[in-house]
């Protein structure tokens, strides 16, 4: 139920929630464009440069669980102010890296910042705003913000790294979380006391927290390393092992840090797989879009990304149109309906990839699959996290974001292995192309495939999506939430 406390300021809470998601989403893309300068004025290698994404993707993946529990345990108004410090600092250093490892470094703290910050962001939207027409309004801002803030991030990659240098992609983020840290003081409401524990579960966060790391560290390293390579080997079987070894600390503690009755929600373990998939498919779009312009095409940074315009603002008109349609249909025929539009779309953009054609050509793909990228945003995360007892909120929301980043990991490295292979060593403009349009053809065809998952949701019939919040929301299930399957909202 919505909480009176917050409920003074609703506004100015959602505001300070929808540009946190924004600066997380910008991190994500903003260095899209600006790789090559990055590459060439630090010092990056080839076989280096991934890592500019894949250390942010890596620790925000690997800490999420940690960060959504914390969230639960320690306050969500504690740790939404502990992630913005953290992000500020992190950007401060990328932006006067001079070699690799420090810029690396930099962007692994930045994710750190992300995995305490989702969580808890997550969690005081679900919990301030009753399930039903309140809630999918507000996620429908707060995901126009997040999902348009993907793209957004290649805009303003591209601009600033002509205009100013690609260290302003790392100081873009100061303002923002100077603003957005003054806002949260005043409109988040203060942190509710939490039953007391018998002590911190030490053991379940380093074998939880080390078995995320290395499995997200394995998958993102296996594409360009090979998955027989012996550094993706051991990551991926000893994060096995710690994940096993978690499972049962977790199952013999008496106060765990992670319960384990959080994964019996149906609907949050279909939810995340969604989110997994989201981020592997339409969150590397931004990224082949700037390939097919700047390395192609040889569009020059600033215009690769004004030509981001128009898909921004299609997920923008996405989001709320998504927020509407969760209300009408509920989250699993919404994300049917976004997700078949999604691949629809991304197949149109990819048919227009070959050497010869221009941006006019590719623009009509561009727009269907961003509106759809709006719509499924939206709804995928009212799907996750419906239904799950306001305590676990936290949890529940991190588990759903670790779907998100670990997805842009994999998908990303993934599609990037698929053209490398179809385009070849030192490819021309045309074997590019090429290998362009493979990556963007799998892709439609693993949305289409997203699209089964989501039928495994449960579709809520429309009384009950509008008295919603005065029959689940903030309650525990009375039986396993597998019965439960997919509550929508």
């Amino acid at each position: 139920m919505t909480s009176s406390s917050s409920a003074r300021r609703p506004g100015l809470l959602l505001l300070a929630l929808a540009l946190a998601q924004l600066i997380m989403s910008l991190d994500y893309s903003i260095v899209f464009v600006a790789l090559p300068d990055i590459g060439s004025g630090v010092g990056f290698s080839d076989q280096q440069l991934q890592w500019v994404i894949g250390a942010y993707a890596v620790t925000f993946g690997g800490f999420l669980l940690l960060g959504g529990r914390m969230a639960d345990l320690f306050g969500r108004r504690r740790m939404f102010l502990t992630g913005l410090p953290l992000y500020g600092v992190a950007s401060v250093a990328g932006g006067l890296a001079t070699e690799p490892g420090m810029l690396v470094a930099a962007r692994a703290v930045q994710g750190i910042g992300g995995a305490f910050l989702a969580p808890a962001t997550l969690a005081l939207l679900t919990t301030t705003f009753e399930e039903g027409k309140e809630r999918n309004r507000a996620l429908g801002i707060w995901g126009a913000t997040g999902s348009s803030g993907m793209v957004v991030g290649s805009l303003l990659g591209g601009v600033l790294t002509e205009a100013v240098g690609w260290a302003a992609t790392f100081y873009a983020n100061i303002p923002l979380v100077i603003g957005v840290a003054l806002l949260g003081l005043r409109a988040i409401p203060a942190d509710v006391p939490t039953e007391r524990r018998q002590g911190f579960d030490v053991l379940g966060g380093l074998t939880g927290t080390g078995g995320a790391l290395l499995l997200v560290f394995g998958l993102v390293q296996g594409p360009e390393s090979g998955w027989v390579s012996p550094t993706t080997v051991i990551s991926l079987v000893t994060a096995v092992a710690l994940i096993i070894a978690f499972v049962v600390v977790e199952s013999r503690t008496a106060d765990p840090l992670v319960p384990l009755r959080v994964f019996s929600y149906n609907s949050l373990r279909l939810g995340s797989l969604i989110t997994f998939m989201f981020m592997g498919t339409f969150g590397a779009s931004a990224y082949f879009i700037t390939l097919a312009l700047q390395t192609a095409r040889g569009w020059s940074a600033m215009a690769t990304g004004l030509a981001f315009i128009l898909p921004c603002a299609c997920i923008l008109i996405g989001s709320v149109i998504g927020g509407k349609l969760t209300t009408a249909y509920g989250a699993r025929g919404t994300l049917v309906i976004g997700l078949i539009v999604g691949a629809a779309g991304t197949a149109l953009f990819a048919a227009f990839l070959g050497a010869d054609s221009s941006y006019l050509h590719m623009a009509p793909g561009i727009v269907v699959s961003s509106l759809a990228q709006g719509v499924v945003w939206t709804a995928m995360f009212s799907a996750a996290t419906a239904g799950v007892e306001e305590k676990l909120r936290g949890l529940a929301s991190g588990l759903a974001a670790s779907g998100q980043q670990v997805g842009a990991a994999v998908g990303l490295a993934v599609l990037v292995a698929v053209t490398n292979g179809v385009a070849g060593p030192d490819p021309d403009r045309a074997h590019l192309s090429d290998g362009l349009q493979v990556a963007m053809y799998i892709s439609a065809a693993l949305i289409l495939l997203t699209v089964l998952i989501a039928l495994g949701l449960r579709q809520q019939p429309a009384a009950e999506r509008e008295t919603t919040g005065q029959v689940v929301a903030g309650s525990a299930p009375a039986r396993p939430a597998s019965d439960r399957a997919g509550e929508t909202v």
